[in-house]
């Protein structure tokens, strides 16, 4: 056959209708058994190849999914993509991924777009202060990691105030007082709820917290590496650091062997490749982007499925490792 096998071309060499060809390609449980077999050894035999776009009109939604995150480079959510796109992908679907940059107007734009593209659900790890604004789309929202302000909707992630609590009290119950905190901009919500767990833990011990041991902004590995370098040149250097994310971590980690002082303890928030590997070995709170990333694929697909479920907020547990760094006494 020359060309392009369409779906009329399915139906004449079955001997069908086009709808009822039709409702087979989109499994409607109407067709008789014999039919649909029939109508299937068509499609095989003719190579059928659906057109997903065609079909996404007729459904009045699309196989695909849109996956909106701060930036598919940082770590966490590279590897929260791709645990995203397994799941999807064995439920039938495909995912369709773009980064906002924090931009809260890019992340607008790309949901408008992803709209547009008749997308089944959105999963949105959120940048901005406001997403009222996403409260009548006409597909499901699960927001992942990160939650949003002004919109009650499903939310997956951890309980980062707790994870951070755990990881500072483990440095205090290792003899140390002088911890810093090196971290993001506490305008996102996890970096708050971690910043919030560290005042907390040092409270709970009877520890006041020195502000000058307090780093915030620290949105890359170099800004990281340069909080970390002032305060080793700090009159008083710090016995030990949190560091309050991946990122922060690619630059507290670096800054500390290159300055010969990698005996100062260090806890970081989230895994990283080779931070088993160092001398020491990095000890870290398990914050398994993967396990993030499969608990909200599930989630929309069941929201997708039933749309009148209850709003929830859904916890992945978080597990403290200790390697070394996080073990070193003052």
């Amino acid at each position: 056959m020359n060309g392009r096998t369409i779906l009329r071309d399915v139906a004449e060499a079955a001997g069908v209708s086009l709808r009822t060809a039709s409702r087979v390609l989109n499994d409607d449980h109407r067709v008789a058994s014999a039919t649909r077999q029939r109508v299937q050894q068509a499609m095989r035999e003719l190579q059928f190849q659906p057109d997903a776009m065609a079909r996404s009109l007729r459904a009045g939604t699309d196989t695909t999914i849109g996956l909106i995150v701060e930036s598919v480079a940082d770590p966490f959510f590279s590897a929260l993509t791709e645990a995203v796109e397994a799941a999807i992908t064995v439920d039938g679907k495909s995912v369709l991924v773009a980064s906002t940059h924090r931009d809260s107007a890019a992340e607008r734009r790309i949901v408008d777009r992803m709209l547009q593209r008749r997308v089944g659900g959105l999963l949105i790890s959120p940048t901005g202060d406001d997403h009222s604004w996403l409260a009548h789309t006409p597909a499901p929202v699960v927001f992942v990691d990160r939650a949003a302000y002004g919109l009650q909707a499903d939310l997956v992630g951890i309980d980062d105030h707790r994870a951070a609590v755990e990881a500072v009290s483990h440095l205090l119950k290792h003899g140390h007082r002088r911890i810093a905190y090196v971290g993001d901009s506490p305008a996102i919500t996890t970096s708050a709820a971690r910043l919030a767990g560290y005042r907390d833990a040092l409270a709970s011990h009877g520890v006041t917290v020195e502000e000058q041991l307090v780093r915030l902004d620290c949105v890359t590995a170099p800004d990281a590496a340069a909080a970390t370098a002032a305060l080793l040149d700090l009159e008083e250097p710090p016995t030990a650091i949190f560091s309050a994310g991946t990122r922060s971590s690619l630059g507290v980690v670096p800054t500390l062997h290159a300055r010969g002082r990698a005996g100062i303890a260090l806890v970081g928030f989230g895994d990283f490749a080779m931070a088993d590997t160092l001398r020491p070995a990095i000890t870290v709170i398990d914050h398994s982007a993967s396990e993030v990333g499969r608990a909200a694929a599930a989630r929309l697909l069941a929201r997708i499925a039933d749309p009148g479920l209850r709003v929830e907020h859904l916890q992945v547990p978080v597990r403290l490792i200790q390697r070394g760094s996080g073990e070193q006494r003052p």
